[in-house]
């Protein structure tokens, strides 16, 4: 039985990865959106809530878990993010299975996955594309987001593998730090090549 073309596509914060994974949406190619799996599992009513809230008590609402509580209850303990992740990754996973299992009779499926060199994702995919644009239109980019600091910046980007790492260990590189148009042209190469 034939089984879609799986394409991990990944890059660092500000990178792009998430209008290029809408790109790829508009082209008609099925996207996993592990940020949008995770959004949903732990939003109103979401699978991890009751789970996140034993583990770290009073980082749930009405609204499910509260980001920046969370997030300020796990920053600087690797312990607490460790536990963290055991709980979210598992669920990821399995909200992945449920996507590839719908879309099984595809030809082209995309997997974004932020984290996917430092989760070890990247065997379950037959490519991977890295998105990446230059420094400083990383950091304007980045910069730009609410509630952002030049401190919270630099947490995120130690824990993610440096860009240029990333690009060495990708099967195919888009630069999105130049138009959008360019980017969309280059995308839509991609999905011709993956799909004849």
């Amino acid at each position: 039985m034939s089984r879609p073309f799986v394409l991990a596509l990944t890059g660092s914060i500000g990178m792009g990865k998430t209008t290029v994974g809408r790109m790829f949406a508009d082209l008609g190619v099925p996207v996993f959106d592990a940020d949008a799996a995770v959004h949903r599992l732990q939003g109103p009513g979401g699978a991890l809530v009751p789970e996140i809230e034993a583990a770290f008590p009073g980082t749930t609402g009405p609204g499910g878990v509260d980001r920046q509580g969370l997030a300020a209850a796990v920053f600087g303990d690797p312990a607490a993010l460790e536990r963290l992740e055991a709980i979210v990754h598992p669920a990821v996973r399995a909200a992945r299975r449920e996507f590839m299992i719908r879309h099984a009779g595809e030809t082209l499926v995309v997997l974004d996955i932020p984290l996917l060199f430092e989760t070890g994702g990247a065997e379950e995919a037959d490519a991977v594309l890295v998105v990446s644009a230059p420094g400083a239109v990383q950091r304007a980019r980045v910069m730009a987001r609410p509630g952002m600091t030049p401190e919270r910046f630099a947490r995120i980007l130690a824990r993610q593998m440096p860009d240029v790492e990333k690009r060495l260990g990708a099967d195919y590189v888009i630069d999105t730090g130049g138009s959008l148009e360019a980017t969309r042209v280059e995308v839509a190469r991609l999905v011709e090549k993956l799909t004849v």
